[in-house]
């Protein structure tokens, strides 16, 4: 035992050399990592008797016979075996954390829509009570599609523990820090950095810095990937490297404690009387990752048109058509523009894709007016979407000089499903109403004669 790190408690490894503390480089590594030395056995996975009095236990991502550049699964040596961190269970309803299928026949989700920032309550919010779904798509049951939350977080879980056997989830903070106490290690996350938390993972959320708000996506099918880069070759985008995986991390301690499980879009919470977050050593490639949005490196045109968003994706997570992802999460950030007799901005589209995009911080170009920091919006699948008047007429009469985009960085969860508005997202949350009608001013330029711009 090296490090405690209050106010969590968990004892951790050291880092090792050359990484940020509490963190190893990579994506989709093969990482091996102890919080006590020699608690990892060598040379094997499963011995007669492992150091310390620890249970050896797989945790597995994928089946067991997936090809095995996609196979990932984890070694844990942990203080229990997994089986004592569950008991009994008791259906909880948690009614503004919904999953697909969510279809409201009397909501209309065919459309364009576009919300303010969900705003925070004086009533005490922890990461399961804070979560309000806005779209869901797919079919939690079939494990194909997604959901995107918001969450509104002020007050950190105090013996109270979550996993999800449904879903990935991608954490997109906007405001506020978080720590994700896992029991593969520590997580710290703030506003511009993002979080991966694999399915079956057991963690518990705390507030550093509060209150916290934010986005996820969960990613009910594949797990999110590093996109092929193709004729861009191996740099740019998003690099391995700045991904980091903590080190082992644990704790020891016996008190009451309640364990929450998200199964079939189903909630129930089971009682034990110890911590979960036990696994003193780990080696292996399913476990949770943060990644900084800042260190993504954007690839774009250098003399005329502009390439599809699809340039911008950071991860994806792949469906059975290849090239036609489950999910894509797409990132616009600070970049130059210098492109040639072109019109910079997205251009006008619909496509077989459904878009909910985020506003992290900062003017979108498409949309100078209306979409806020902590916003949201949705164009969904083969519904035309594009820039409003006041973004066309800019970058149809600009001085086309290189100009740098500052103060920018909104997302997307792209996906090839049709998303549904939740009830809560077409009558609670803060619907712009007027969003419509930020092409209602686009005027008719048409005129018949040659050559005539």
């Amino acid at each position: 035992m090296t490090t405690s790190f209050a106010p969590s408690g968990l004892h951790q490894a050291t880092s090792p050399l050359g990484t940020t503390a509490g963190y190893m480089p990579g994506f989709g590594n093969d990482f091996e990592t102890e919080a006590l030395p020699d608690a990892l056995p060598q040379g094997m996975n499963s011995p007669q008797k492992v150091n310390y009095g620890l249970y050896g236990e797989q945790l597995s991502g994928t089946a067991f016979t997936a090809p095995s550049h996609q196979n990932e699964r984890t070694w844990c040596y942990r203080i229990r075996p997994s089986v004592k961190h569950t008991h009994r269970f008791q259906k909880i309803d948690l009614p503004l954390w919904a999953s697909a299928p969510n279809v409201d026949p009397d909501i209309i989700s065919l459309g364009q829509y576009r919300w303010d920032p969900i705003e925070h309550s004086k009533e005490p919010r922890t990461w399961l009570t804070g979560m309000r779904t806005m779209t869901t798509a797919g079919d939690v049951n079939t494990q194909v599609g997604m959901a995107s939350h918001v969450y509104l977080v002020t007050q950190s879980m105090v013996d109270a523990y979550f996993y999800s056997a449904d879903s990935e989830m991608l954490v997109v903070p906007q405001e506020g820090r978080m720590r994700f106490c896992t029991e593969l290690g520590i997580i710290d996350v703030e506003p511009q950095e993002i979080a991966i938390l694999p399915r079956g993972l057991v963690y518990r959320v705390e507030v550093l810095d509060g209150p916290c708000r934010g986005f996820v996506c969960e990613n009910y099918g594949q797990k999110f990937e590093l996109p092929g880069r193709g004729p861009i070759g191996a740099n740019c985008m998003a690099n391995p490297r700045d991904f980091k995986t903590p080190v082992a991390a644990f704790e020891d301690r016996d008190a009451p404690s309640t364990v929450t499980v998200k199964w079939c879009g189903q909630f129930h919470e089971t009682k034990i009387g110890h911590s979960p977050l036990d696994v003193v050593a780990w080696h292996g490639n399913y476990a949770p990752c943060k990644y900084d949005l800042r260190t993504y490196c954007p690839v774009g045109a250098i003399l005329f048109d502009h390439p599809d968003p699809s340039i911008f994706t950071v991860l994806t997570a792949p469906s059975g058509v290849e090239g036609t992802a489950n999910i894509d999460f797409v990132l616009f950030r600070d970049r130059w523009m210098v492109a040639e007799d072109t019109f910079r901005p997205p251009w006008y589209h619909k496509n077989v894709m459904s878009e909910l995009m985020g506003n992290i911080f900062g003017i979108y170009d498409a949309k100078p007016k209306g979409f806020i920091p902590g916003g949201m919006s949705l164009h969904n699948m083969m519904l035309p979407h594009g820039p409003d008047k006041i973004a066309f007429e800019g970058a149809s009469n600009a001085d086309l000089q290189a100009e740098k985009l500052e103060n920018t960085m909104s997302f997307m969860f792209e996906t090839r499903f049709p998303q549904h508005l939740t009830s809560f997202a077409a009558k609670d949350a803060p619907l712009q109403d007027d969003y419509i009608d930020c092409w209602a001013d686009i005027e008719k330029k048409f005129d018949g004669t040659p050559g005539k711009k």
